[in-house]
């Protein structure tokens, strides 16, 4: 690869612009992580992909992108320090963290229906790690004097929804809120914290939910002005940008990638 602009595979120009960067990427094996795996790497950074997926499928992936696999449950603290210990030590730095795992059980709907169990799940999932995950790789970042943290939240996490999924989007917005705070905090130390917040998106689970349900997606899909959800390599640019320089002046903010959903008060015919 040059340090001049390619075509990518991905519909655009590739700049180059996170070569000699490490990037770890969790739930890096499929939908969103997988496409931020494969944008990251042809943008020159060496990627770690931490998921829960079999140690086969993980090697596969890592070898496609010249990167390494960890097997990793970020629900599980020891796990997620040797995530970033064992990046470190191998790799010599940690500059970005794609922290992006999360799940969407059907048994998290409104209220009124999703019971207790349902609910630590999903914040576990989807609130807990990200917290594991900051509180372990600031301390590298700080070490360094820079880094990129960029963590998962969701357009539901600045809207509300009658068809609710409860816990989903109260996790969403503790993760915005988390790092809109952590932005703040670290700012004077290198390191950016934003909160990715995605529209509905073209993956697996989306797919998965929705075939199950297609008076749901519907109801969804009528309030995107552009008339379709998102594929998984328009958020892998999104983080790719927030993982570069190209936004050095970028922190603590809530950065939608949802196809003016949020902006929408009514959508065209």
């Amino acid at each position: 690869m040059t340090d001049t602009a390619s075509q990518s595979p991905f519909g655009g120009l590739v700049t180059n612009r996170l070569a000699g960067r490490v990037a770890t990427v969790t739930g890096g094996a499929s939908g969103i992580g997988l496409a931020t795996v494969r944008r990251l790497a042809h943008e020159g950074a060496t990627v770690v992909i931490a998921d829960v997926c079999d140690e086969d499928q993980g090697d596969r992936l890592a070898e496609e992108v010249g990167g390494l696999f960890l097997r990793t449950d970020v629900t599980d603290e020891s796990q997620v320090i040797e995530l970033f210990a064992t990046t470190q030590e191998r790799l010599g730095a940690v500059d970005v963290a794609f922290n992006n795992v999360g799940i969407s059980p059907p048994d998290d709907a409104s209220i009124l229906e999703t019971g207790l169990d349902a609910w630590r799940r999903v914040q576990e999932v989807n609130l807990t790690s990200v917290f594991h995950c900051c509180k372990q790789v600031i301390p590298y970042m700080q070490a360094q004097g820079r880094g990129s943290i960029i963590n998962t939240a969701s357009f539901v996490a600045v809207m509300g929804a009658a068809t609710s999924q409860i816990s989903y989007s109260a996790s969403k917005g503790g993760v915005l809120s988390m790092s809109r705070e952590l932005g703040v905090e670290f700012a004077r130390q290198g390191i950016r914290v934003n909160a990715l917040c995605p529209g509905p998106v073209n993956t697996p689970l989306l797919q998965e939910l929705f075939a199950k349900d297609p008076e749901r997606a519907a109801r969804r899909l009528v309030h995107a002005p552009m008339g379709r959800f998102a594929e998984p390599e328009e958020i892998a640019a999104a983080v790719a940008f927030l993982a570069s320089d190209d936004a050095s002046f970028i922190t603590a903010s809530e950065f939608l990638v949802d196809g003016g959903i949020a902006g929408a008060y009514v959508t065209p015919m």
